[in-house]
Protein backbone atom coordinates (compact mmCIF):
# COMPACT_ATOMS: atom_id res chain seq x y z
CA UNK A 1 0.00 0.00 0.00
CA UNK A 2 1.36 3.39 -0.95
CA UNK A 3 1.92 6.14 1.60
CA UNK A 4 -0.96 8.07 0.04
CA UNK A 5 -3.45 5.23 0.55
CA UNK A 6 -2.10 4.45 4.01
CA UNK A 7 -3.16 7.98 5.02
CA UNK A 8 -6.18 8.33 2.74
CA UNK A 9 -7.98 5.06 3.52
CA UNK A 10 -8.66 5.86 7.20
CA UNK A 11 -9.90 9.35 6.25
CA UNK A 12 -12.29 7.94 3.67
CA UNK A 13 -13.53 5.29 6.08
CA UNK A 14 -14.16 7.91 8.78
CA UNK A 15 -16.09 10.07 6.27
CA UNK A 16 -18.13 7.04 5.14
CA UNK A 17 -18.99 6.28 8.75
CA UNK A 18 -20.11 9.87 9.48
CA UNK A 19 -22.34 9.92 6.39
CA UNK A 20 -23.88 6.53 7.24
CA UNK A 21 -24.52 7.48 10.90
CA UNK A 22 -26.07 10.83 9.90
CA UNK A 23 -28.36 9.11 7.40
CA UNK A 24 -29.37 6.47 9.97
CA UNK A 25 -30.23 9.19 12.50
CA UNK A 26 -32.55 10.80 9.92
CA UNK A 27 -34.61 7.59 9.74
CA UNK A 28 -34.90 6.61 13.39
CA UNK A 29 -37.26 3.83 14.49
CA UNK A 30 -39.86 2.81 11.90
CA UNK A 31 -43.58 2.96 12.64
CA UNK A 32 -45.76 -0.04 11.81
CA UNK A 33 -46.94 1.79 8.67
CA UNK A 34 -43.35 2.36 7.58
CA UNK A 35 -42.47 -1.28 8.28
CA UNK A 36 -45.42 -2.30 6.10
CA UNK A 37 -44.14 -0.12 3.26
CA UNK A 38 -40.52 -1.21 3.68
CA UNK A 39 -41.49 -4.88 3.98
CA UNK A 40 -43.69 -4.79 0.89
CA UNK A 41 -40.95 -3.12 -1.16
CA UNK A 42 -38.33 -5.54 0.19
CA UNK A 43 -40.60 -8.43 -0.80
CA UNK A 44 -41.14 -6.97 -4.25
CA UNK A 45 -37.35 -6.87 -4.66
CA UNK A 46 -36.42 -10.19 -3.05
CA UNK A 47 -39.58 -12.32 -2.96
CA UNK A 48 -41.16 -14.65 -5.48
CA UNK A 49 -43.71 -12.99 -7.74
CA UNK A 50 -46.26 -14.11 -10.27
CA UNK A 51 -45.22 -14.16 -13.88
CA UNK A 52 -47.59 -14.29 -16.86
CA UNK A 53 -46.26 -17.80 -17.55
CA UNK A 54 -46.23 -18.93 -13.89
CA UNK A 55 -48.84 -18.10 -11.27
CA UNK A 56 -47.77 -18.75 -7.69
CA UNK A 57 -49.83 -16.15 -5.91
CA UNK A 58 -50.75 -18.52 -3.12
CA UNK A 59 -47.09 -18.62 -2.15
CA UNK A 60 -45.14 -15.99 -0.27
CA UNK A 61 -41.41 -16.80 -0.40
CA UNK A 62 -38.70 -14.32 0.56
CA UNK A 63 -34.99 -15.06 0.06
CA UNK A 64 -31.97 -13.19 1.35
CA UNK A 65 -28.54 -13.65 2.91
CA UNK A 66 -28.54 -10.45 5.01
CA UNK A 67 -29.67 -11.16 8.59
CA UNK A 68 -30.94 -7.58 9.00
CA UNK A 69 -33.16 -7.84 5.94
CA UNK A 70 -34.44 -11.21 7.15
CA UNK A 71 -35.31 -9.62 10.51
CA UNK A 72 -37.03 -6.70 8.76
CA UNK A 73 -39.15 -9.15 6.77
CA UNK A 74 -40.05 -11.13 9.89
CA UNK A 75 -41.05 -7.90 11.66
CA UNK A 76 -43.12 -7.01 8.59
CA UNK A 77 -44.94 -10.34 8.86
CA UNK A 78 -45.69 -9.65 12.53
CA UNK A 79 -46.89 -6.10 11.82
CA UNK A 80 -49.28 -7.26 9.08
CA UNK A 81 -50.72 -9.97 11.32
CA UNK A 82 -49.14 -13.20 10.09
CA UNK A 83 -48.94 -15.66 13.00
CA UNK A 84 -45.44 -17.03 13.54
CA UNK A 85 -46.75 -20.61 13.22
CA UNK A 86 -47.38 -19.96 9.49
CA UNK A 87 -43.67 -19.27 8.86
CA UNK A 88 -41.37 -21.97 7.52
CA UNK A 89 -37.68 -21.52 6.78
CA UNK A 90 -35.21 -23.31 4.57
CA UNK A 91 -31.48 -22.64 4.27
CA UNK A 92 -30.16 -22.59 0.70
CA UNK A 93 -26.43 -23.15 0.73
CA UNK A 94 -23.56 -24.40 -1.43
CA UNK A 95 -22.47 -27.98 -0.89
CA UNK A 96 -18.96 -26.88 0.09
CA UNK A 97 -20.31 -25.06 3.17
CA UNK A 98 -21.48 -26.37 6.53
CA UNK A 99 -25.27 -26.66 6.18
CA UNK A 100 -25.85 -27.68 9.80
CA UNK A 101 -23.88 -24.70 11.07
CA UNK A 102 -25.79 -22.40 8.70
CA UNK A 103 -29.10 -23.77 9.94
CA UNK A 104 -28.07 -23.07 13.55
CA UNK A 105 -26.95 -19.57 12.53
CA UNK A 106 -30.32 -18.75 10.92
CA UNK A 107 -32.23 -20.21 13.84
CA UNK A 108 -30.32 -17.93 16.20
CA UNK A 109 -30.90 -14.92 13.93
CA UNK A 110 -34.63 -15.51 13.59
CA UNK A 111 -35.37 -16.92 17.02
CA UNK A 112 -37.73 -19.40 15.36
CA UNK A 113 -37.95 -22.95 16.72
CA UNK A 114 -36.13 -25.69 14.84
CA UNK A 115 -39.41 -27.39 13.88
CA UNK A 116 -40.15 -24.40 11.61
CA UNK A 117 -36.98 -25.12 9.62
CA UNK A 118 -37.05 -27.54 6.73
CA UNK A 119 -34.15 -29.58 5.42
CA UNK A 120 -31.54 -27.32 3.75
CA UNK A 121 -31.45 -27.00 -0.02
CA UNK A 122 -27.95 -27.80 -1.21
CA UNK A 123 -26.61 -25.99 -4.27
CA UNK A 124 -24.25 -28.16 -6.30
CA UNK A 125 -20.82 -26.69 -7.00
CA UNK A 126 -20.10 -25.44 -10.50
CA UNK A 127 -16.32 -25.74 -11.00
CA UNK A 128 -16.39 -22.95 -13.58
CA UNK A 129 -17.52 -20.47 -10.92
CA UNK A 130 -15.03 -18.68 -8.71
CA UNK A 131 -17.17 -18.20 -5.59
CA UNK A 132 -16.18 -15.51 -3.13
CA UNK A 133 -18.91 -16.31 -0.58
CA UNK A 134 -16.96 -18.92 1.34
CA UNK A 135 -15.50 -19.35 4.81
CA UNK A 136 -16.93 -19.15 8.30
CA UNK A 137 -18.92 -15.98 7.52
CA UNK A 138 -20.89 -17.71 4.76
CA UNK A 139 -24.29 -18.94 5.95
CA UNK A 140 -26.10 -19.26 2.64
CA UNK A 141 -29.49 -17.68 2.07
CA UNK A 142 -32.57 -18.07 4.18
CA UNK A 143 -35.81 -18.76 2.36
CA UNK A 144 -38.90 -17.74 4.33
CA UNK A 145 -42.17 -19.34 3.22
CA UNK A 146 -45.53 -18.18 4.57
CA UNK A 147 -48.14 -20.92 4.63
CA UNK A 148 -51.59 -20.09 3.22
CA UNK A 149 -50.20 -16.96 1.61
CA UNK A 150 -52.83 -16.14 -1.05
CA UNK A 151 -54.35 -13.14 0.72
CA UNK A 152 -50.96 -11.93 1.99
CA UNK A 153 -49.48 -12.09 -1.53
CA UNK A 154 -52.33 -9.96 -2.85
CA UNK A 155 -51.88 -7.48 0.00
CA UNK A 156 -48.13 -7.24 -0.61
CA UNK A 157 -48.79 -6.64 -4.30
CA UNK A 158 -51.17 -3.80 -3.40
CA UNK A 159 -48.86 -2.22 -0.82
CA UNK A 160 -45.85 -2.42 -3.14
CA UNK A 161 -47.76 -1.01 -6.12
CA UNK A 162 -49.23 1.83 -4.04
CA UNK A 163 -45.80 2.67 -2.61
CA UNK A 164 -44.11 2.71 -6.00
CA UNK A 165 -46.92 4.62 -7.72
CA UNK A 166 -47.16 7.28 -5.01
CA UNK A 167 -43.41 7.78 -5.13
CA UNK A 168 -43.47 8.69 -8.83
CA UNK A 169 -46.64 10.77 -8.91
CA UNK A 170 -46.14 14.55 -8.78
CA UNK A 171 -47.42 16.32 -5.67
Amino acid sequence: MSAFWAAESPRREARRQVIAETAAAQIGRLSDREVTIAGAIAYWCEGSKNKPYRKKENRVSFVNSDPRLILLFLRFLTVVGVPQVRVRCCVAIHESADAADAQRFWQEVTGLPMDQFRRPTIKRHNPKTNRLNTGSDYHGCLVIHVLHGLELYRQIEGWANASMESAVLPD
